[in-house]
């Protein structure tokens, strides 16, 4: 028996699994005597069909206080809302791990066949990339949204794995865009953008139905990658600084009130200006932990985000401030 169809087999228990106790409520004893199998083998298909996919599990209550801060959320800041709820004693790091989980579920949800999905390197986007669900699709593709190079590495090996995750488990063909997540001069940036190479990359960009981004903050609990990976020179800190800069997305600085066309450094950066983002039908902000609820009020406030995935203390901390 070759691996496809012992795969093909596995999958098709576990459908047959997943529909006795889930849609006729059979108990696993009962389904282990139907399916000639031990209990725990069914316990096995039945994880097997949610983490592939088969299977989608939702939780809808009014009475939920997750469910009515999202709501609280949608009639503020007119976004569709998915508010993970986290202990708030948890640590950041276990944080953005549980957010992530949540956020790479969701996502299987909003891809599709022949689309065009954005995506922004970034710790955030890591750490979904490595909880994907995968889903069969054809004629999508994953486009890269920044650059990722600088002075001490190419970027290549970080943004590409990040990439590769997201074309694996959709079935995707894969576009980077290697060029630098800074450039030295404006005057470079804006040669390079006239290149025909680099134009089929930002004409992908414009195109995208799908885009998906974390909040980067140069005062995050859990280092914004753009902030510790060595792109970013001691006088570009201070002239963020100095510019009032909260956040990033897709390493396109921003002020609180979204303000962003002024800022020097967007001058010299590879990221796509925020009217193009816009341009997306749907536009998913992951974010995790509250030291980042002035970039996402920022992000909130350029209109970047039709979709919000967050912890319930962020969310909290977004309505209360």
């Amino acid at each position: 028996m070759t691996i496809e169809s012992q795969h093909s087999d596995r999958t098709q228990d576990a459908l047959r699994a997943s529909h006795l106790y889930y849609l006729q409520d059979l108990t696993m004893e009962a389904i282990a005597r139907e399916l000639g199998t031990s209990r725990s083998s069914v316990s096995r298909l039945l994880s097997f069909a949610r983490e592939t996919g088969l299977v989608d599990i939702q939780i809808k209550s009014p009475l939920d206080q997750a469910t009515v801060v999202s709501d609280a959320l949608h009639r503020r800041y007119n976004v569709v809302a998915h508010v993970v709820p986290v202990p708030d004693q948890t640590t950041d790091v276990d944080r953005l791990d549980r957010v992530a989980l949540s956020a790479a579920r969701i996502l299987t949800q909003f891809v599709d066949s022949n689309m065009v999905i954005g995506v922004a390197w970034g710790s955030t986007v890591s750490a979904i990339s490595r909880y994907l669900v995968p889903k069969a699709t054809h004629g999508s593709l994953v486009v890269q949204l920044n650059g990722a190079a600088n002075t001490r590495t190419t970027g290549i090996v970080y943004a590409s794995e990040i990439l590769r995750r997201f074309g694996d488990s959709f079935g995707a063909q894969v576009q980077q865009f290697p060029v630098p997540a800074f450039f030295d001069d404006p005057d470079t940036k804006v040669a390079l953008w006239r290149e025909r190479s680099t134009r089929r990359v930002l004409e992908l960009q414009e195109s995208m139905d799908v885009v998906l981004f974390g909040i980067g903050a140069p005062d995050a609990l859990v280092p914004s990658h753009v902030y510790s990976g060595g792109y970013l020179e001691r006088a570009d800190h201070e002239s963020l600084r100095d510019e009032g800069v909260v956040g990033d997305v897709a390493t396109v600085f921003f002020r609180e009130d979204g303000s962003s066309t002024d800022i020097t450094l967007n001058k010299r950066a590879s990221g796509p200006d925020f009217a193009t983002i816009r341009r997306a039908p749907r536009r998913i902000c992951v974010v995790a932990g509250r030291s980042k609820v002035a970039g996402l009020r920022g992000a909130l406030a350029a209109g970047l985000i039709t979709d919000l995935i967050l912890d319930e203390s962020t969310a909290r901390a977004l309505l209360t401030s």
